[in-house]
């Protein structure tokens, strides 16, 4: 079931990024590495989705194509995409809320976890609510969390799970993409476990996130493999 449009971001939009109170983490100078790692996430960061470029378009068929290979997609805007979690027959519309990253994300996380995300998709394990949320905007709103969490939109982040956060992008470009990944794993582990319904699902992802900083603030990670969410890649 989908709510309105309100709900992609809605509730992070409100929710101010925490800060950890040390200098430590105002003033640290970002390798050259990093910085370059960095700015090229941000420039992703600011690619909004826009329908009438050729590439948006074929990663979004992608998307479908990677979501159900056996299904002909009739059109980009479709009922179709309703099957996939998204609000309207047009998805190009949920995209505003956080742009061609968000995309991005699902189709990394589709073609890298396959098993995984088709578990989410079609909510293949535990038991589940009668009002469940949907997978295609959800994926949008673990995106937009993540930006805020690692506060992606300052020149360098500002708080302790940014300052690590970079940390493992120098390790890994794809860092911010596979953490993605396990944000949405461990959404779902979370929604399970509190037995939760759609008009919950702010609360979840809060929790979701509330974990995240903490493994994001253990002193032993320096891979994000390292992080105890990445096991759910493959339960």
């Amino acid at each position: 079931m989908v709510g309105p449009r309100a709900w992609i971001g809605g509730f992070f939009s409100r929710s101010s990024n925490r800060k950890f109170g040390s200098d430590k983490y105002l003033n640290y100078a970002l390798t050259p590495i990093q910085e370059e790692r960095l700015q090229r996430l941000q420039e992703r960061l600011g690619v909004p989705f826009d329908e009438t470029r050729t590439d948006h378009q074929e990663a979004l068929r992608d998307l479908w194509n990677a979501a159900f290979p056996n299904v002909k997609l009739k059109g980009l805007i479709s009922e179709q995409w309703k099957d996939m979690g998204w609000q309207g027959a047009n998805p190009s519309t949920d995209f505003r809320g956080c742009g061609f990253v968000s995309l991005e994300n699902l189709l990394y996380f589709a073609r890298t976890y396959p098993v995984t995300f088709n578990r989410l998709l079609l909510k293949q394990v535990g038991s589940r609510a009668e009002w469940e949320y949907p997978f295609a905007v959800a994926g949008i709103n673990v995106s937009f969390m993540l930006i805020q969490m690692l506060d992606l939109h300052s020149e360098k982040p500002r708080c302790l799970p940014g300052y690590n956060f970079v940390k493992l992008l120098e390790e890994n470009e794809e860092a911010f993409d596979v953490l993605y990944c396990m944000a949405f794993a461990l959404m779902d582990a979370q929604w399970l476990a509190m037995h939760a319904s759609y008009m919950e699902f702010n609360e979840v992802l809060q929790a979701t996130r509330t974990q995240l900083e903490r493994e994001l603030s253990l002193e032993d990670i320096h891979m994000v493999h390292d992080l105890p969410a990445h096991n759910l890649l493959y339960h």
